[in-house]
């Protein structure tokens, strides 16, 4: 391993920064309100999300649409072992885990051994996440449309292992799995793996020239970032302890996951983070100032993110993340600013 000293300037400012950035997080919770709090579990809820799909499309560039399927699925899985079986979260997201990953390879087969890529294979993983949603809709063992309910324990103490507590004990379980996403998406970006999807995301034909085989390498892609999504859903299932077919299936909320990554910047690092949170803060910002001044906007927040993305498709189609991360001094010159 390069000694500290001798490691390029940038590389050193970004460490510093990370760890800064992480400590400020860890004391977030004793700082914020209530409500703070809970608008800071979104945003790493969106970020972790954002990673996920980033290894789809940033890393190995096939745009999927559905990725709400698993975070359905996923939540759907763990809540009925938990319901029906008495079965904890964590031995219920194994499960969840490969159900969700058995998804992502029946998707990816289908599509990659058939030659379907670009914006058929974007309509594909919409059509899997529309199809789910209907079945649930009509699943009666699950709730079907009337929704599925976890029951609520009132605990006076944090219990982790049944994932049952006060917001700042699922606050730091999202840190975690968004701080663990990061680590691993890094280390995925510098692994052959990642040069491969790179090569792949830029052109397949001369990838697959190469001797790169872009078939399976494809195909694990979706698998990661299929079940890395997974345990979002887990999250969401015993965070909210509510799930609607209507609600999670639905094609809003693949968008919400993907918007991150864009706003950020796709293929970055710190992309959906910085999108996470800048789409999130201002989102609930401009709906808590309109709620204050007594005006009804439907679909505020919707409008919002479009007026967003159409802004930084205009000034910054890579994202905010890699002019951003110049401005710092954390890129090489010319870098994209992972």
């Amino acid at each position: 391993m390069m000694p500290w000293a001798a490691r390029p300037a940038h590389e050193r400012r970004a460490a510093v920064g990370l760890a800064l950035l992480l400590v400020l997080l860890l004391a977030l919770p004793f700082a914020v309100s209530g409500y703070l709090l809970s608008v800071s579990i979104l945003i790493l809820y969106f970020a972790y999300t954002g990673q996920a799909w980033n290894v789809m499309m940033g890393f190995a560039g096939q745009l999927s649409l559905g990725h709400a399927l698993y975070v359905g699925v996923a939540a759907y899985a763990v809540a009925a072992l938990y319901v029906h079986f008495g079965v904890g979260p964590w031995i219920g997201l194994w499960l969840a885990v490969l159900l969700c990953a058995g998804l992502g390879a029946v998707i990816g087969f289908l599509a990659f051994r058939f030659g379907i890529g670009g914006v058929y294979f974007a309509l594909l993983t919409i059509a899997f996440a529309e199809f789910t949603r209907i079945g649930f809709d009509h699943f009666q063992w699950v709730g079907a449309s009337g929704g599925f309910f976890l029951p609520v324990a009132q605990r006076g103490a944090n219990d982790l292992l049944g994932l049952r507590g006060s917001p700042v004990m699922f606050y730091y379980v999202m840190l975690a799995l968004a701080v663990a996403a990061f680590a691993l998406c890094a280390w995925l970006l510098r692994s052959r793996a990642g040069y491969y999807w790179q090569a792949i995301r830029e052109d397949e034909e001369a990838a697959q020239a190469l001797g790169i085989h872009a078939f399976r390498w494809k195909m694990l892609a979706v698998l990661i970032s299929s079940a890395m999504t997974a345990l979002a859903g887990v999250f969401f299932a015993f965070y909210y302890n509510n799930l609607f077919p209507e609600q999670i299936f639905h094609i809003s909320r693949s968008i919400e996951m993907i918007l991150g990554p864009i706003i950020g910047g796709v293929g970055t690092l710190f992309g959906p983070v910085l999108g996470a949170a800048v789409l999130t803060l201002l989102a609930d910002g401009i709906t808590d100032l309109l709620a204050r001044l007594g005006i009804e906007f439907p679909g505020v927040k919707q409008v919002f993110y479009g007026l967003v993305l159409l802004l930084v498709i205009m000034f910054r189609p890579h994202g905010l993340w890699p002019a951003l991360a110049r401005r710092l001094g954390v890129a090489r010159d010319g870098d994209a600013g992972r």
